[in-house]
């Protein structure tokens, strides 16, 4: 069971890359800016723990960029793992499946939190938002499916 857990992070950690680079091919292509949400999900987590983070202004901004980013990051591996723990217990589904699976997965532990802090409504978005949410969530299933089988 530890084996396939440590896989599944390791494809998360691959699916993850994936899902960034993405994100940044989609930053390029559209001239858009980088998304503020996990910076303001930081935010929000801070404030409700009562918990500052040191520093002066740009020291604290840095921090949050930083703890925000590696929420992403840890959020896609934790959900490598879990596939890794499913895939444990004998579950074995195709390559299409998997990826949707660990598409949706990565969308839930990704935009969940967004939405219990009420940082972004999903019910809001337009169609441009959820392509931009989308599609590199369907890069890091795939990729993360496709890591773990091989």
């Amino acid at each position: 069971m530890l084996r396939q857990v440590t896989r599944g992070a390791l494809a998360g950690a691959a699916g993850v890359t994936a899902l960034n680079a993405a994100t940044y091919a989609d930053m390029a292509l559209r001239g858009r800016p980088a998304s503020r949400t996990p910076e303001e999900s930081v935010e929000r987590v801070s404030d409700k723990a009562g918990v500052d983070l040191p520093g002066g202004p740009v020291e604290r901004e840095n921090r949050v960029s930083g703890v925000g980013a590696l929420s992403g990051i840890g959020a896609g591996v934790a959900v490598g793992a879990a596939y890794g723990l499913v895939r444990s217990w004998g579950l074995r589904p195709g390559r299409v499946p998997a990826t949707l699976l660990l598409t949706l997965a990565a969308m839930v532990a990704g935009n969940g939190p967004l939405t219990a802090l009420r940082v972004s409504d999903p019910r809001q978005w337009a169609p441009t938002d959820w392509a931009t949410d989308v599609l590199p969530h369907m890069a890091y299933g795939l990729v993360t499916a496709a890591t773990y089988d091989s």
